[in-house]
């Protein structure tokens, strides 16, 4: 399977920098999270998915609440040792706010079971962007590593 982001070997040398994109915005947000993931573990194939985490974030613009978003998955990593390989979404703006539900399925960080990469610590606003496009929707992130 093609996934839906690429790496940048040539942004941010000490961190990870990813595009990812989709045909639909909550498309651009399960590549994104995907991407995340895959910066962090090897396969995302060996996650399993034995734990169901919903959760709401809410924002300004559809920057801030992608950034939301990806915070909420190393939140959850660090937290409570979660990976995620799949992400039910639910995007809406109203009253002038962009809104997000999700149910993220995955389970607990296994050394044994999942080859370790990098330890997301947080996502940079520098260079952050998210755009609508004639083919969709694309983002540029940066993980701080």
């Amino acid at each position: 399977m093609i996934m839906p982001y690429r790496y940048l070997e040539d942004v941010a040398i000490a961190d990870v920098a990813f595009e990812a994109w989709g045909k639909t915005i909550e498309e651009l947000f399960e590549s994104s999270g995907f991407a995340l993931t895959n910066a962090m573990i090897k396969d995302l194939g060996r996650i399993e998915q034995k734990v169901v985490k919903a959760f709401e974030v809410e924002a300004s613009d559809v920057e801030m609440l992608l950034f939301n978003f990806l915070q909420e998955l190393i939140f959850y990593k660090d937290a409570e040792r979660l990976l995620f390989n799949r992400f039910d979404l639910d995007i809406e703006q109203k009253d002038g706010k962009w809104h997000l539900g999700v149910k993220a399925y995955g389970e607990e960080i296994d050394r044994e079971k999942h080859e370790l990469l990098a330890d997301a610590k947080a996502i940079a606003l520098h260079n952050f962007k998210v755009e609508e496009t004639a083919e969709g929707w694309g983002a540029m992130v940066i993980v701080d590593v």
